[in-house]
């Protein structure tokens, strides 16, 4: 018999001594049933509740080994791929803050496939409910390119023909015989640290993300942005990443006037770099140009600054003096290879999550970028 045969069966013996125990009572009522009648009904009922008492642990045993047999149902994820990716690196940070192993399931969750974990630390902009600090930019990260390849080496031309008389830059020509063909980019390690307190690490994942990823891309951020335009590197695996070190030999030109030296510096560009050029300036320095051109009129104040300069202008006050040129001679490169720390300053109780990375900075082609600088008097 298979379980519900015997689960029928069970349940037909409980009906019949149901029914000979309300048989008995009936009886026990009726003063003119004989006492003989009333034990042998007696006798019937305990047969029938006997036999259900059978039944019922046959049933239980057979209940039991479908039981056993059934496969586990699997668990309703009812988790977005958002709050799954949230919960995972939530778990990252609290794991490492408190110097205990990653999973291998948490880096798989968070789409890292790598040795050591982390190569997705650079986030995507995020909305965030907890109040940090507004989130800093980086021009270039809209015009130059950004990799994350190992031991990554790439020509400085994006074509090549059979002799290299096609360049018609001489300079770009003479570059290229200086320095080589390819550009092979370096590791430099730089830390990240992102201060939280208590109440933030026990926070909801949502909050804890959200949070840390803010800090992270606010720091990647700075960083890009301080080596490309710092004005004096000291540091000599720094000094081929600024724009304005002497070793990158990127010519300056001059004008009377910001306006002059900026408009000069465009003309002075080969057509193969002017076509696609940007000016990066601070808006302190454009503010200067329409003061001047202005003249008084408020009318230049609404134009748009390419209709003003003549080429699209991006604006940071990193850029000490305008940078003119096509920037997609401008490279970023990550190394995959991340590690996560954590810190503590005892002194606040601020827990710092630190990330160590690497990362380089290459102008491609000098000669693809002017410096724009008032002439001396």
């Amino acid at each position: 018999m298979n379980f519900y045969q015997i689960k029928k069966n069970a349940m037909d013996m409980a009906d019949e001594a149901k029914q000979a125990n309300e048989k008995l009572n009936e009886m026990l009522a009726n003063p003119q049933v004989a006492t003989e009648d009333i034990t042998a009904q007696q006798k019937v009922v305990d047969a029938a509740q006997e036999r259900y008492e059978v039944a019922k642990k046959q049933m239980e045993k057979a209940e039991a080994e479908e039981k056993k047999n059934l496969k586990p149902a699997k668990e309703v994820n009812t988790l977005t791929p958002e709050q799954k990716r949230d919960k995972a690196f939530a778990e990252l940070v609290r794991n490492t803050m408190a110097k205990e192993a990653v999973s291998r399931n948490v880096y798989e969750a968070l789409g890292d496939n790598d040795t050591t974990g982390g190569n997705k630390f650079l986030p995507k902009t995020v909305s965030t409910n907890i109040i940090t600090q507004p989130d800093e930019t980086n021009p270039l990260r809209q015009l130059s390119t950004i990799t994350q390849i190992p031991n990554l080496e790439i020509p400085r031309l994006t074509f090549t023909l059979g002799d290299d008389s096609f360049i018609q830059d001489t300079d770009t020509a003479k570059e290229i015989e200086a320095k080589g063909e390819t550009v092979a980019f370096t590791r430099n390690k730089f830390k990240v640290m992102v201060g939280m307190s208590e109440t933030v690490l026990l926070g909801s994942d949502a909050n804890l993300t959200q949070y840390v990823e803010n800090g992270l891309r606010n720091g990647v951020t700075v960083k890009e942005r301080s080596v490309a335009f710092n004005p004096a590197p000291t540091s000599e695996a720094e000094k081929h990443m600024s724009f304005y070190d002497a070793s990158n030999n990127i010519k300056s030109v001059s004008g009377a006037d910001l306006y002059e030296a900026i408009t000069n510096a465009i003309a002075d560009l080969h057509e193969a770099y002017r076509e696609n050029a940007t000016i990066v300036m601070s808006y302190k320095d454009y503010l200067k140009i329409i003061r001047t051109l202005a003249n008084g009129s408020a009318t230049l104040y609404g134009a748009q600054p390419s209709q003003v300069l003549g080429k699209p202008v991006v604006f940071t006050d990193a850029a000490v003096k305008p940078i003119v040129g096509d920037f997609s001679y401008s490279q970023y490169n990550y190394d995959i290879n991340t590690l996560y720390d954590q810190d503590k300053d005892v002194k606040t109780g601020i827990n710092y999550f630190v990330v160590t990375a690497w990362m380089d900075h290459q102008i491609k082609l000098s000669n693809a970028f002017r410096i724009a600088e008032v002439a001396s008097k």
